[in-house]
């Protein structure tokens, strides 16, 4: 995944380009009145590489508003996953007395600067080099200080991610909560069953998971879905060339039975929840979304 502009960012093309995407959305939920997340870090990071040059960053910049599929229907997505899982980590670590965070795939993650953390917890954020780099670039220019203890982890999850967390201070003894978001999608089956058996054997009692899945016989079923079709119009993404089309596996079925307990959910549930976000529709892209929340007793 190597960028193709002047310098590589890590979010220039493929797979890193949709943490832009998830970035530009954030940014519009931030500036929303009803705003479920607000990340003001994150029109920065769209406004400070070349491949979002000319995304909105706010819902007044698009032209059809909220009738917009993916600057409406998409983003506001996004912003209900972020305040979802955002309450999924602060539950954890003010409930459970979890002090370290794992974030797999963090991407342009800023939650180790804008959630408020206990004292002496430490946000482990697992990444390719490249793509940190632009974060911390981007984060360093706006003086931004983080709540908690960081460690990034510059490492491609493809490679020995394990020794690299280990490396950088992760505490295998202590329990820990983990975060795949918008990570699994773009995984072989093979490759997402590793990382969740990593992840068990990672995890002491008392830890917890959460992460994103798509449950679909044939995804190339919504190609013609207006989320997809109008990302691939609007930004030149082609989401269904960059998920991984086999069957997946059943991560949650695999932690039941180590252990864990497991609950899993549609997004839909979250929108009647908090009276904001998607609902399902016809020829719907997002039908197969899951939202998976494990803790190991």
């Amino acid at each position: 995944m190597a960028a193709t502009a002047h310098h590589d960012t890590g979010v220039e093309e493929g797979v890193g380009t949709t943490a832009l995407l998830v970035a530009a959305a954030r940014a519009i939920e931030t500036h929303r009145p009803d705003a479920l997340a607000r990340d003001v870090f994150a029109e920065h990071f769209v406004l400070a590489a070349p491949a979002s040059a000319g995304w909105p960053t706010r819902l007044q910049q698009v032209p059809d508003g909220d009738a917009n599929p993916l600057w409406g229907r998409f983003a506001r997505y996004f912003g209900l996953r972020t305040r979802v899982l955002d309450d999924f980590l602060l539950q954890s670590v003010h409930t459970a007395g979890i002090r370290q965070i794992v974030l797999l795939g963090a991407g342009l993650d800023t939650r180790a600067f804008r959630l408020d953390w206990p004292s002496r917890s430490i946000v482990f954020e697992i990444d390719r080099t490249e793509v940190l780099a632009f974060k911390h670039k981007v984060l360093d220019g706006m003086s931004a200080t983080a709540k908690a203890a960081r460690a990034p982890v510059p490492v491609d999850l493809r490679a020995d991610w394990v020794a690299a967390l280990a490396d950088s201070g992760f505490d295998r003894s202590a329990p820990s909560v983990w975060l795949a978001e918008g990570l699994l999608f773009y995984l072989p089956a093979d490759a997402e069953a590793s990382l969740i058996a990593a992840v068990d054997r990672l995890s002491t009692r008392g830890s917890a998971l959460a992460y994103e899945v798509k449950l679909e016989p044939d995804l190339m079923t919504y190609r013609d879905s207006p989320l997809y079709t109008s990302t691939t119009r609007q930004i030149g993404i082609d989401l269904l060339d960059l998920f991984a089309k086999e069957p997946r596996p059943d991560s949650a079925g695999a932690l039941t039975s180590k252990g864990w307990s497991a609950s899993v959910h549609t997004p839909f549930e979250f929108t009647h929840r908090h009276g904001r976000g998607p609902l399902p529709e016809e020829n719907d892209a997002l039908a197969g979304n899951r939202w998976v929340f494990a803790h190991k007793p």
